[in-house]
């Protein structure tokens, strides 16, 4: 399990905005490189993303599922990105006075990626982490 937290410079529904508007999921999630579609209901338990990885022309068209959301505190996935495999992301907000405190607790739970072993996969999942919580900062900050 691979851990990251970061200070975001704004409320935490302004966090929240951009965690809900599936459309900015490539915009803020390290890998995530097109939306296809987004369901109605999301971020609702049970709603997914349907998204593209990798680079193209070499993408791979999957889905990203909510398992459980708290609005403006946390929003947990099953993130797929085969062939690599399935992740389960968790999201906290926290509010630190003006700010937000995120943090993304992630671990392969399917598929290839299971088998590396988990401090090799908590490397790999901490860099890509802060880069995506940067990108969320960024994204949040400044809308």
């Amino acid at each position: 399990m691979a851990e990251k937290t970061r200070l975001v410079h704004a409320p935490p529904q302004a966090v929240w905005d951009v965690l809900s508007d599936g459309w900015l999921y490539p915009v803020w999630v390290v890998g995530a490189s097109r939306m296809r579609e987004v369901d109605d209901t999301w971020p609702a338990t049970g709603s997914k993303l349907h998204h593209s990885v990798g680079v193209w022309p070499l993408l791979i068209d999957d889905n990203t599922e909510v398992t459980a959301a708290v609005e403006l505190q946390s929003l947990t996935l099953r993130a797929r990105g085969w062939p690599i495999g399935e992740a389960r992301v968790e999201i906290r907000l926290a509010p630190v006075g003006a700010g937000t405190e995120v943090t993304i607790r992630e671990d392969a739970v399917s598929g290839p990626g299971v088998l590396a072993p988990r401090p090799v996969r908590g490397l790999t999942l901490t860099w890509r982490n802060t880069e995506t919580l940067r990108r969320l900062a960024y994204v949040a900050e400044r809308r």
